[in-house]
């Protein structure tokens, strides 16, 4: 009995330590990058460059993904205010049938911007991917990553932790119903980019050869 006791007193000590550890984790990204987030095309600082973070544009039951279209809408809001030049649209393309990088691109087309003013990054397989080939590939130290606000505050993190000086604009969020899933999610993400930050230093899975923007 006394064997019992003891195994579900080190298994409350792990589940408040989990607990804990979220919070401190999720605290510590919120508090770090609460001035470089914006909700209004008119307060963000103008950067050459737009980061513009990919999800799947269609769902797997046919419909249409919301974060996509609203991180659409908010990459071209900020082109067409001026407050970017550029869009370096980075998402997975691990198979030639998932391309999240020229779904993007093709959604800014019809939206307006010119072919001329996107750069496609299809090895962004991850958010540290995204961040870090923005600037080892693409040659940014000062950038504006473009997604949701709870996306923003991970990349921004993320950002900051290798010395870059990215700001985030927050894209429309989806309502609590639609996007629970994720926000529960970000939770576990947002350990796992204080971990592979500062403890397992991860590192992009590709680099490669140097694109010059402009």
């Amino acid at each position: 009995m006394k064997k019992y006791k003891k195994m579900f007193t080190w298994f409350i000590i792990l589940c408040l330590s989990i607990i804990v550890l979220i919070f401190f984790c999720n605290w510590g990204i919120e508090h770090t990058t609460r001035n470089k987030v914006f909700d209004k095309v008119s307060e963000i600082p103008t950067n050459k460059v737009g980061l513009l973070l990919g999800t799947v544009e269609i769902l797997p039951n046919g419909r249409r993904n919301l974060y996509f279209d609203y991180r659409i809408q908010a990459a071209v809001n900020l082109y067409k205010a001026n407050k970017i030049q550029y869009i370096v649209a980075s998402g997975d393309n691990h198979t030639k049938s998932y391309d999240e990088a020229t779904a993007m691109k093709e959604a800014l087309m019809r939206k307006g911007i010119p072919e001329s003013a996107i750069y496609l990054d299809y090895a962004g397989f991850r958010t540290l991917d995204s961040v870090v080939r923005c600037h080892k590939i693409f040659g940014q130290e000062r950038f504006t990553i473009i997604s949701q606000l709870f996306h923003n505050q991970r990349a921004v993190f993320i950002a900051s932790s290798k010395g870059l000086e990215a700001v985030g604009f927050n894209a429309r969020n989806v309502s609590t119903r639609y996007g629970l899933k994720v926000m529960m999610r970000e939770y576990l993400a947002r350990v796992k980019a204080v971990l592979d930050v500062y403890v397992l230093r991860k590192k992009p899975k590709f680099l490669g050869p140097v694109v010059e923007i402009g």
